[in-house]
């Protein structure tokens, strides 16, 4: 299947699509005002302690405190875990995203975290998680540095080979490399990247080089740097998703900006030479999402409902703890019976599904809602799919068995802001609720209001004011209620209407 990269340059934003078989599959936006700071390197402060977390807050200059937990703080002489290094490697993540705190030596949990740090200690930590809502950043301090090959690990011991490396005999011959390499005195543990599939030990051995400078380099200003300082940043989106991608069977690389174009050209040479004549400058008039179609791929990626080519849809809905996903049948009717038509739907939505994940970079805990299933073989199949469908997410992912109500539990690795999340704020009406009270429910609320003012306040009459749509349901339906209360309340109540009130506003003023 073809890929390509489209690469869109703004003034003050960058944005690349992936497209596979000229589908869009992911997105990626980086912001001036917003950039990701996944990768990143700080000086850190320890500010307070929570042995009750097992966690420390630490400030690196953002605007939250970020967060990092004990798992996170690397020991001295901690045990390398091979395995873990093995899987971490084959993640496919960002190789900016540093591995977990057991993949390079992890701190031993039995440890109290005050005995690992205290308020006012410096630490080098690295961001694994950009801040997300009203969460801060996520560190650790078991520090991970990429290259196009490798992945070093200056505090870990060992080597591992992507899980992405299916042929055993290039994964001995990698390994095998890496070893003669790092016989030679370079300290350090390595993870052999998907890219590094076929390459020469020559090549490893520049990365190795390079990634040994660069972390001497990061050292040094680490020791010169003030608590909250940036040490050490990852390469620009353009520069990060061609190292991330063009080795996995990119075809094109359409660039539409002249001056980017150029810098991208500069840096192919230097680290994917061979990868160089696929780069191309978009020039026609018409701007390069528009005519690809992207613009309107990234537009339906904000709705709620995704619906399928057989006429079924999918509901997905994003919330602060999960994701859920429902599936439906719609106005699919099938053509031999309704099992059959349940399973078609189900196995449809399994591979629309997995898209929608990578396209909107949803992450967390995912519940599926599948149709339900009275055949065993028929949920194996859905499930098998489903996998295979999320075998070309580069993030991680854990899928569970169908439980018995039909619902699929799993997870997707989350680095990053949603889509959703990156482009949109919550509604100022419902405040990101989704629901607004009905006007009866409001009408209900004022009036059991003005009974309550009555009867804490003297005034000549009652004053509402209220949305159009309120006041005039309490002037027409409810305008019997409205008399009784009057009555009740011994005084008038006058109603004047707000065009600036939201259906749930109001205000009940003595007069």
């Amino acid at each position: 299947m073809s890929v390509e990269i489209f690469i869109n340059i703004a003034p003050r934003e960058s944005r690349a699509a992936l497209l596979e078989g000229g589908v869009l599959q992911e997105i990626h936006i980086e912001r001036a005002s917003r950039r990701g700071i996944v990768g990143n390197l700080y000086k850190g402060r320890v500010t307070r302690v929570l042995p009750g977390m097992q966690a420390a807050f630490v400030e690196v200059g953002l605007a939250r405190t970020a967060f990092l937990h004990a798992q996170d703080i690397a020991v001295d002489g901690a045990r390398l875990d091979a395995e873990r290094v093995a899987r971490e490697g084959g993640s496919g993540g960002p190789p900016g995203a540093p591995t977990s705190a057991s993949g390079v030596g992890a701190a031993a949990p039995e440890l109290d975290i005050r005995r690992l740090v205290n308020p006012g200690d410096d630490l080098l930590v690295q961001v694994v998680k950009d801040p997300m809502g009203a969460k801060g950043a996520r560190l650790t301090t078991f520090i991970s540095l990429p290259s196009r090959y490798l992945v070093f690990m200056p505090r870990g011991r060992g080597i591992g080979v992507s899980t992405r490396i299916e042929d055993e005999a290039e994964r001995l011959r990698l390994r095998g490399a890496m070893q003669a390499l790092v016989a030679e005195g370079h300290p350090g543990g390595y993870i052999v990247r998907t890219a590094a599939e076929g390459v020469d030990a020559a090549l490893l051995a520049a990365d190795l080089d390079y990634l040994e400078r660069l972390w001497a380099q990061v050292r040094e200003r680490s020791l010169r740097a003030a608590p909250g300082e940036l040490v050490h940043e990852d390469l620009p989106l353009a520069r990060r998703v061609l190292r991330d991608e063009l080795a996995r069977g990119v075809e094109r690389v359409l660039v539409d900006d002249p001056a980017e174009l150029a810098q991208l050209e500069s840096f192919v040479r230097d680290f994917l030479p061979q990868q160089a004549p696929r780069l191309e400058l978009h020039a026609a008039a018409r701007p390069i999402f528009d005519l690809h179609g992207i613009e309107e791929e990234i537009d339906r990626a904000l709705e709620r409902e995704v619906p399928l080519k057989s006429g079924g849809y999918l509901v997905i809905d994003q919330t602060e703890a999960m994701t859920t996903i429902d599936v439906n049948t719609g106005g699919f009717v099938g053509h031999r019976n309704l099992d059959d038509t349940i399973l078609r739907t189900n196995l449809e939505a399994a591979v629309a599904l997995a898209r929608q994940l990578r396209l909107r970079n949803l992450g967390g805990i995912i519940i599926i809602d599948f149709i339900d299933m009275k055949d065993i073989s028929h949920r194996e199949r859905v499930l098998a799919a489903l996998r295979q469908a999320l075998a070309a997410d580069h993030a991680q992912t854990g899928v569970a068995p169908i439980s018995p109500f039909g619902l699929v539990e799993m997870t997707r690795k989350r680095t990053r802001e949603s889509l959703e999340r990156q482009l949109c704020d919550p509604c100022p009406t419902c405040e990101g609720r989704g629901r607004l009270r009905s006007v009866e429910t409001v009408c209900q609320d004022i009036l059991r209001e003005v009974l309550r003012q009555s009867r804490q306040f003297e005034s000549r009459e009652l004053l509402v004011l209220a949305h159009r749509d309120v006041v005039e349901r309490l002037l027409g339906e409810e305008s019997g209620a409205l008399a009784e209360l009057e009555s009740a309340a011994g005084r008038p109540v006058r109603l004047q209407a707000e065009t600036l009130y939201a259906i749930d506003r109001y205000d009940v003023v003595p007069a």
